[in-house]
């Protein structure tokens, strides 16, 4: 039965369409995949809420993939058409010996947009070195990318898990925050809006970024099987014209006025907390302006993984990555 499944699973693979599909209107529709919803991923939403898509003919299907390996999954089965997610879940199926290899594209994010936050006020005293000897802290599950920077940057400082400082690795991502409120660690990570508002709310204190501490890693980045992407050149080249757009928008717009823009992108968060979130994700350079990854972005990428014992071997970037895409539009949007 196994045998008969794994040929009919084989045989839908073999015919499903990786031409891109009409809309009702006309317009190109994307299935774009997303790991999760964020104002650190404000410029994608900027581009459609500025019409920088519908001026492409594109119009987004937007899902929540609900964790990088469900995105790869969708990419992989044909029911997304670009997954957004962090590299690695490509670069998993790459060294795992897959000869159906998403390719990675363009990326959005350059670092990690995570905060650390501390039970006692230490924003202008704390210190990676110092601050953490002896403490517990809450960064992720163990073999995340969140919990693997995070441990990076701990080994880069002299501090090592079990030695002197405990990651607890217990708490599922999405829990840590409701297990550092219930007295569960002495610092947790948190991605914007929450580390703001729990700041606002007298919670705890925004001591330092992950992102900028760690370095520049490509953690957010756009994929898609290689049929797809052949077939479907000037769609790809649109969308990341479009995405590259919005970038500009956040990066050259006040925070005020693009927090009016994407509040209907964020039901329930105040618009000041969009707009502080972005003043934070401004002040540590979170998004790559070109969508090109760097070599030396991508091999910090694979240190942090390795230095987590989680790589079985090392690749190049142009094994995984084609950049030809995202530096022709770049420099034809800066002619």
């Amino acid at each position: 039965m196994k045998k008969i499944l794994t040929a009919i699973l084989c045989a839908l693979f073999a015919v499903l369409p990786f031409s891109a599909c009409q809309s009702n209107t006309g317009a190109t529709k994307i299935r774009l995949s997303e790991v999760t919803h964020s104002v650190f991923y404000a410029p994608m939403y900027a581009a459609e809420a500025l019409g920088y898509f519908e001026d492409e003919n594109i119009e987004i299907d937007l899902s929540n993939g609900g964790g990088a390996d469900n995105v790869m999954a969708a990419v992989l089965s044909g029911s997304a058409d670009i997954g957004f997610c962090g590299p690695e879940a490509a670069l998993y199926v790459l060294i795992g010996g897959s000869n159906n290899v998403p390719t990675v594209f363009g990326q959005l994010t350059k670092r990690d947009g995570s905060f650390l936050v501390s039970r006692v006020d230490e924003a202008d005293t704390f210190d990676w070195a110092t601050s953490l000897q002896g403490k517990e802290i809450l960064a992720g599950r163990k073999g995340g990318v969140p919990a693997m920077t995070f441990e990076y940057i701990l080994n880069s400082n002299g501090l090592t898990d079990g030695v002197n400082v405990h990651m607890n690795y217990d708490v599922n991502f999405n829990n840590m925050t409701a297990a550092f409120e219930g007295g569960t660690a002495d610092y947790c990570t948190m991605f914007e809006p929450v580390a703001s508002e729990y700041e606002k709310a007298g919670k705890g204190y925004v001591v330092a970024s992950v992102g900028e501490a760690s370095g520049e890693v490509p953690y957010t980045c756009f994929i898609a099987r290689e049929n797809y992407i052949s077939k479907n050149e000037s769609v790809i080249e649109g969308f990341l014209r479009a995405v590259m757009k919005g970038i500009a928008y956040i990066n050259d717009t006040d925070s005020a006025t693009a927090a009016e823009l994407l509040k209907s992108y964020f039901d329930g968060t105040e618009v000041s907390s969009i707009e502080t979130s972005l003043d934070s994700y401004k002040a540590i350079d979170s998004w790559q302006e070109d969508m090109t990854m760097t070599e030396d972005a991508f091999n910090r990428l694979q240190d942090i993984i390795d230095n987590a014992g989680e790589l079985e071997k090392r690749v190049t970037l142009s094994e995984l990555v084609d950049t030809s895409y995202s530096t022709r539009i770049y420099a034809q949007l800066n002619e």
